[in-house]
């Protein structure tokens, strides 16, 4: 079942078109990593499917429910982390989740409890009485995910959670996300390929306004690997350039790059041929210190477009 569809979406400001017929599924329990460069259309999908914008054309749909803007019941299906959250500095994280659970409805008893166990599961238990105001973009940024995730939604839609944050607090959101995927459906757009291979199953790389590339991540990363082998060779300048040259006459191999140590291999069969380039690389009494099957990278896939 798809928690959220896009179906021929298009939007336009004026004469310029931002998004043109833009259509994917994102499945229930998936974490879905809508990729794309700065300015591609990610942020303003993300504000069409919680009716902060009116599409030009096309239908978004929420647990089978059409959004519609100005008048959004399904975002009582969805948790929103927008990229930039607003906070009023002067509460604490308890009295801002107490104030986001009475707007939506839920008794002081439900708001206690999930508070404690939201802000257990992001890190700040033992902030729960500091002023926001005094909070880095980081803390920011996980109290936003325990604000979004209140209401228990179907659909938690994270809009670039990690691009301004150093490395200890990206791997702090990634590690949150990582946790919550049991519970809900994540949408988390980004620029930061190595973020989405580390916790998304299924991505949409988005470029100019149109999806280029959409399914399971393990499903393109196999449709687009090369039978290629990475080896790091320890031997002299001269017996690395003859192997080169007699690697290069194998029936087996169609070309060979390298760099340095590094050696690129490309084969015409990778489960059989592997064995017999090991076999004659031993041969030739050279260590091998690195062998690997090279995958495709999203990092490759993303720079294709």
């Amino acid at each position: 079942m798809a928690v959220l569809t896009l179906s021929h979406v298009h939007k336009q400001f004026g004469d310029f078109k931002v998004i043109d017929d833009l259509n994917f599924a994102v499945p229930e329990n998936s974490v879905f990593g809508f990729i794309g460069k700065n300015g591609s259309g990610k942020t303003t999908t993300m504000k069409m499917i919680v009716g902060l914008l009116k599409p030009s054309a096309g239908e978004i749909t929420v647990c089978g429910e059409r959004v519609a803007y100005g008048n959004t019941p399904t975002n009582r299906y969805i948790g929103y982390l927008p990229d930039v959250p607003e906070y009023y500095g002067y509460m604490n994280p308890k009295e801002y989740l107490r104030l986001c659970g009475e707007i939506t409805g839920m008794s002081a008893a439900k708001i206690r409890e999930k508070s404690a166990a939201l802000l257990e599961i992001v890190g700040l238990s033992q902030d729960a009485h500091r002023k926001i105001q005094g909070f880095s973009r980081g803390m920011k940024q996980r109290l936003g995910i325990a604000q979004a995730l209140l209401n228990e939604p179907k659909l938690l839609i994270c809009d670039e959670p990690t691009s301004a944050l150093d490395p200890i607090g990206r791997k702090a959101i990634l590690d949150i996300l990582a946790v919550v995927k049991e519970q809900t459906t994540v949408v988390f757009s980004t620029h930061i390929l190595a973020d989405v291979e580390r916790i998304c199953d299924h991505i949409g790389v988005l470029d100019k306004g149109s999806l280029v590339l959409e399914g399971k991540l393990a499903d393109i990363k196999s449709n687009y690997r090369r039978d290629a082998i990475g080896l790091e060779l320890d031997g002299a300048e001269g017996a690395m350039a003859a192997l080169v040259a007699q690697m290069e006459q194998l029936p087996f191999v169609s070309r060979v790059e390298r760099q340095g140590a590094s050696v690129t291999v490309y084969v015409s069969d990778l489960r059989h041929n592997g064995r017999e380039l090991l076999a004659f690389i031993a041969a030739q009494q050279l260590i091998v210190l690195k062998y690997e099957v090279l995958e495709p990278t999203l990092e490759g896939l993303f720079l294709r477009w």
